[in-house]
């Protein structure tokens, strides 16, 4: 409970506390789909958020998966993330959360865990968070598939959604992210021996190869738009023909149009070899967060920084996806990357710099503080969402996006990152 003239000196104050929890919280193992590590990993956030809000959260499963939220009555923020990680059972043994020189180390403290720490500590300076509703789900990491909804669902009741993803590496924030897409090639062939009668197989393995290089020609550098091939199988044994093969494909573009010019080739594939067969799954997973719906939100943190004192941030496009793309889609007003400064999500070296989290909890609880006592920018129409942002569109960019750190792990089931 702090004036705004105070709040860097209480966020300060309460880093230690927060920092020691932060490896705690990784030290927490949340695979993906491990429901026991989930479980224990939102009971112990379960505690620092009713601790935090004087509420207790809802523990919403859905398909036996923990998500946990904390409702406002007049919801006019919405705190968002995830506590998931990429990171299997058992990494936190052979690579345990360490702190040197300032920075931490560790799976899934950048993404996301860091930011999640921040998040509450900043709301532990609130003066009133009543009005302040926070969303911690359990799936993003493949894909938001059983969390989407929920998210959706109260975006919409939300007067605007504040994700605690990553920032950039220097601390920028995230006001445009491309949307993405993604698809399952099966290939269907037949068998016959690879050495004695080849010619009476149809060769998966070759029907696949035709359609990989067709898959990658659908790019599209001048629009921004990628069309990766990525998990590739085929076959069962060396000297067989191969009758089955299967890849999957990782669509990101700037715009929807480009999505759906990519979805529509998608589905007109067709086999090259006589005979072999194609079925298509998968489709588009989430809508660029354009410019739009984050610039209003910008402003307002850049002005909140100045008023305690803090360097403004810049803001940056970046080509990763995240579940602000979901909120963004709708029209709500959503900003990204006010999370942890740190670099590397999803690899060996992720990393944390926890001599940014004052200043980061500092700026987060300014900008919650104005969000409640001021006026809320509008939500958008549909209309509104359809121009692409591009990678150097922003008004308020001051710095290059460079490579976006939350670009990460191909999963067929979803596509997170």
């Amino acid at each position: 409970m702090v004036h705004l003239d105070a709040i860097r000196s209480a966020a300060r104050s309460i880093t230690p506390k927060w920092t020691d929890r932060i490896g705690e919280l990784v030290s927490c193992e949340s695979p993906p789909g491990a429901l026991p590590q989930l479980t224990a990993c939102a009971d112990l956030l379960a505690g620092w958020g009713e601790a935090v809000l004087g509420r207790p959260a809802q523990r919403l499963l859905r398909d036996g998966l923990p998500h946990l939220f904390w409702p406002a009555e007049q919801q006019k923020v919405l705190l968002l993330g995830h506590f998931d990680t990429v990171w299997p059972e058992g990494t936190i043994r052979e690579w345990p959360y360490r702190v040197r020189d300032g920075i931490a180390t560790g799976p899934g403290v950048c993404d996301m865990k860091g930011g999640i720490a921040q998040l509450f500590a900043a709301l532990s300076l609130v003066t009133d968070p009543s009005a302040v509703g926070v969303l911690l789900t359990c799936d993003e990491e493949t894909g938001s598939v059983t969390s989407r909804a929920l998210i959706e669902e109260q975006a919409r009741r939300s007067g605007v959604v504040l994700v605690c993803e990553p920032s950039t590496e220097d601390g920028a924030l995230k006001v445009a992210r491309k949307g993405g897409s993604v698809y399952r090639v099966e290939v269907r062939g037949r068998a016959a021996h690879a050495g004695v009668e080849p010619f009476r197989g149809i060769n998966a393995t070759i029907e696949l190869a035709h359609q990989v290089l067709a898959v990658q020609a659908l790019a599209s550098v001048p629009d921004g738009t990628t069309v990766t091939p990525t998990v590739a199988s085929a076959g069962t044994t060396t000297n067989t023909v191969p009758e089955s093969a299967t890849f999957c494909v990782d669509v990101r573009s700037w715009s929807r149009a480009e999505l759906h010019r990519v979805d529509r080739m998608m589905h007109r594939l067709v086999p090259r070899l006589a005979e072999a067969g194609l079925t298509l799954g998968g489709g588009l997973n989430r809508y660029p967060m354009t410019q739009a719906v984050a610039l209003p939100l910008l402003a307002v943190t850049r002005s909140a920084a100045v008023a305690i004192g803090l360097e403004p941030p810049v803001g940056v496009s970046a080509p990763g996806a995240s579940d602000g793309n979901f909120t963004a889609a709708l029209g709500v007003p959503t900003l990204d990357g006010l999370g942890a400064v740190g670099g590397y999500p999803h690899g060996r070296g992720e990393y944390m710099d926890l001599r940014r989290v004052p200043e980061r909890v500092a700026m987060l609880t300014a900008l919650v503080e104005r969000l409640l006592v001021g006026p809320l920018p509008p939500h958008l129409p549909p209309a509104a969402l359809d121009t692409p942002a591009g990678p150097d569109a922003s008004v308020l960019v001051d710095a290059p996006a460079g490579p976006d750190a939350s670009v990460g792990l191909d999963v067929p089931a979803g596509q997170p990152g």
